[in-house]
């Protein structure tokens, strides 16, 4: 077992241990963390700095998650895409292996909520030897996002692995990791494991941060060692209610990262997954954050707001100036230049 694996099992925070810090009713959160399982490492749990603050928000078990009954489980219909396991092929020219079954922390607000296991470590093993055969065989994939769960979870050894065997494909021209370990444990970012990613280039990361009290001398040494290793560093946030829905709260971050050599990628529509709708904010929310963006903060700093549509329908850009809205729907034109409609959420 390597070092940062010993670490990370021996700072993961379970719900009996939140008593110690605050003062709260676990017994009302065992109905919420047997259908969403709970898990935090210490170093994301001690960024909280108060109950209820955007760290907490994002980590700790909320009753709201289990009074979402009527959303969907895959809203993005990642299983009808899903022709061999562990592989979803939306986009002609890509796919996204998903590699871990688990993260470090377990977001509250996840899109693959009802995926993700509560296993601190994946097995031994490469579930994703049917998927990576997939690849070989279907030409016109140039591009490959490696996806979980988290695939820094996966030892230095059998992601050097995965990559070496993406590496003989001779159509692929790209490899993807997102990750949010740099975020929620940092400490997984060590020198050889960024000496062992340079090996794999051209390969791009894109990271997770949501707010500006995520990024702490730790996650920012995490984000440097990486962009010293050559590699492209992004990053998608998650528009979520009560963290970060904030022209002025945005502002702050998207600068904060180009600081770190991490350039602001996407502002995502939060997807409509079960258990997650006390996160969600209204369409106009993050056209406001956008506008609140531009003119105010260089352009590099502002990132594309995007909505992936339901059903699988694919990410779709949008600017105030280009979107049409008859009451609470919005008429928006998806990547194979179809016109959609999309309902709003209540402010």
């Amino acid at each position: 077992m390597e070092n940062w694996q010993k670490t990370f099992l021996e700072t993961l925070i379970c719900l009996e241990e939140l008593s110690d810090y605050f003062s709260m009713d676990l017994d009302s959160l065992n109905p919420v963390v047997e259908r969403y399982p709970f898990r935090v490492t210490r170093y994301y749990f001690n960024l909280i700095q108060e109950p209820y603050d955007p760290i907490w928000r994002q980590c700790i078990p909320d009753l709201e998650e289990i009074k979402d009954l009527e959303s969907p489980i895959d809203p993005l219909n990642e299983r009808k895409f899903s022709p061999v396991p562990f592989l979803i092929h939306r986009y002609p020219d890509r796919v996204v292996l998903l590699v871990s079954p688990t993260c470090p922390t377990l977001c509250r607000f996840c899109t693959r909520k009802h995926y993700v296991r509560n296993n601190p470590l994946p097995m031994k093993s490469n579930p994703v030897e049917e998927a990576i055969e997939y690849v070989e065989k279907k030409p016109e994939i140039r591009d490959v996002i490696l996806s979980g769960g988290d695939p820094l979870l996966l030892s230095d050894e059998e992601l050097d692995g995965i990559l070496k065997r993406l590496r003989k494909i001779p159509h692929l021209e790209i490899v993807r990791i997102h990750t949010r370990m740099p975020v929620t444990f940092p400490m997984r970012i060590t020198l050889s494991l960024c000496r062992m990613l340079k090996t794999h280039h051209p390969l791009y990361l894109n990271t997770h941060f949501n707010h500006p009290l995520e990024i702490t001398p730790q996650s920012s040494e995490a984000c440097i060692r990486l962009a010293d290793a050559g590699i492209p560093l992004g990053n998608q946030t998650v528009l979520l209610r009560g963290v970060n829905d904030d022209p002025g709260v945005m502002k702050q971050l998207v600068q904060k990262l180009l600081i770190l050599r991490v350039r602001p990628y996407y502002i995502h529509q939060l997807d409509r997954v079960r258990g997650t709708r006390h996160f969600r904010t209204s369409v106009g929310r993050g056209l406001t954050i956008i506008s609140g963006l531009r003119g105010h903060t260089s352009g590099i700093a502002i990132p594309q707001y995007v909505i992936d549509l339901p059903g699988g329908k694919g990410k779709v850009p949008l600017l105030p100036e280009d979107v049409k809205k008859e009451g609470k729907t919005y008429f928006l034109r998806n990547y194979l230049g179809e016109v959609v409609e999309y309902q709003d959420e209540e402010d």
